[in-house]
């Protein structure tokens, strides 16, 4: 990590061909393939996540799911996310994150396929039963592919993490630009099917390629503790955090195009370029934002408090909650949006990094079996927000209105932008005094020589 290099031993590389506390002036073949193999996962994750938001919310009700069932829907793939990703958050190092890269991708795409079969399945409690079994399927793979990811990067550059994981959410972004446009236009076009066939042959396209550059990190297997780790007061104010924008993030999936569909009038082909502002400014900012907490740690904290209070205050504004008496707009609400990405950029940017320095500051070793923690609790506690976002928002939206809705769902980075404000006030406090204490004995003993030095 960016702080780790400036402060702390760097591990001897494993696989990795970087002098050890130096920043590596070109990547190494190994190193680019990591990063190819890894962007391949973002972008066509990202696409076959994101298509859904133009048209599957409003199909759903045709086939007699309510709002609330949309947003189960939405986020049930979140549960199962969270169950993989901390399961194999455990076991990756054992299992072998190439393996699990690889899995998670080749089920990905199948499952991609199968959810484009959805359609034939007669309506009611069989469709909705369906789609539950379908996205759940789906979040194994996911959550498999991200979470093997994560750790595979963090192994390939251990001292610019955040600055890698900012380039690559260009490709995590791109997936989100292109998913809800190419979606909306495949569905209006060529019906239900034709957007989930084609877009998981593509990822199915892509298993053998990964299979072949993909580099195969190992280390010797340890059994880091993962309560050890969440324990840790620090690591459970960052969950908070990510917790909150992957809320904030999922209620907007369920609940946004609906609403831009009643109050806008926008077909579905047009639904999906108004998802360009958040998708847009987050890909672009996201880069320069990781740049910068790796280039100055510092500031770190800043970055998080500013982004979750940011965050909350433009979910605020996205309907804008009726207690501002605003008439909603569209060239409002798609500059809302664009804020909303950068500030989920300035929050999420840092969050890896400052969970990884807090692990190594207590304790914990070096290797691919932290990595595997680190990243399986990332992508849970991500994946735990991305439930409670679109279920708890769907049911708002339905008994209160998108308005209320989004306006209560900014509570959550309004909570943890507070909390982690707090938090590092007190620690700032602690440090102060421990360092005023160590100092006392130094100024006692000038002290005494001077008095000393008057008597004689």
């Amino acid at each position: 990590m960016g702080s780790r290099a400036a402060g702390g031993e760097q591990p001897q590389d494993d696989g990795v061909s970087e002098a050890v506390g130096e920043e590596p002036r070109r990547l190494t073949r190994d190193q680019l393939f990591t990063v190819v193999a890894t962007a391949s996962i973002n972008f066509s994750s990202m696409i076959c996540f994101s298509i859904l938001g133009p048209f599957f919310p409003s199909e759903a009700e045709k086939k007699g799911a309510s709002n609330t069932i949309v947003g189960l829907i939405f986020g049930c793939f979140a549960l199962f996310n969270f169950l993989t990703s901390l399961i194999l958050g455990n076991y990756l190092s054992q299992i072998g994150a190439k393996f699990i890269f690889v899995a998670g991708m080749f089920v990905s795409g199948c499952v991609t396929i199968l959810f484009g079969m959805l359609d034939k399945v007669p309506s009611g409690p069989m469709f909705i039963g369906f789609c539950f079994l379908v996205r759940a399927m789906d979040a194994t793979g996911f959550a498999a592919a991200i979470t093997a990811s994560f750790s595979i990067l963090a192994k390939a550059f251990p001292t610019n993490i955040a600055t890698v994981l900012g380039s690559l959410e260009i490709f995590t972004g791109l997936g989100l630009v292109l998913g809800p446009p190419l979606g909306g236009f495949l569905y209006q076009s060529f019906g239900y099917e034709v957007p989930f066939i084609t877009l998981g042959c593509i990822v199915l396209a892509l298993v053998p390629v990964n299979i072949c550059i993909l580099p195969k990190y190992d280390s010797s297997p340890r059994k880091e503790s993962f309560w050890k780790l969440i324990l840790l007061p620090k690591v459970l104010i960052l969950c908070l955090s990510i917790f909150s924008l992957s809320a904030c993030l999922g209620f907007l999936d369920p609940t946004m195009s609906l609403f831009i569909l009643k109050k806008f009038k926008l077909p579905a082909g047009y639904v999906g370029l108004v998802f360009l502002g958040l998708a847009l400014s987050y890909s672009l900012s996201s880069p320069l934002l990781g740049l910068v907490s790796d280039k100055l740690p510092y500031i770190r904290k800043w970055l998080l408090i500013s982004g979750d209070l940011m965050t909350a205050v433009c979910f605020f504004m996205l309907g804008p909650a009726p207690v501002l008496h605003i008439e909603s707009q569209l060239w409002m609400f798609v500059l809302v949006l664009v804020l909303i990405g950068f500030s989920l950029g300035m929050s999420a940017m840092p969050l890896f990094p400052e969970i990884l320095q807090c692990a190594y500051e207590n304790g914990f070793e070096e290797g691919l079996s932290l990595l595997g923690l680190v990243s399986g609790l990332f992508n849970a506690m991500w994946s735990l927000g991305a439930f409670v976002g679109p279920v708890l928002g769907g049911f708002l939206n339905e008994e209160l209105g998108f308005e209320w809705a989004a306006a209560i769902q900014g509570g959550w980075p309004l909570l943890s932008g507070l909390a982690t404000g707090i938090f590092y006030i007190i620690e700032a406090i602690r440090k102060s005094s421990s360092s005023s204490l160590q100092n006392a004995p130094d100024f006692d003993n000038e002290e005494r020589t001077r008095l000393m030095g008057n008597e004689t």
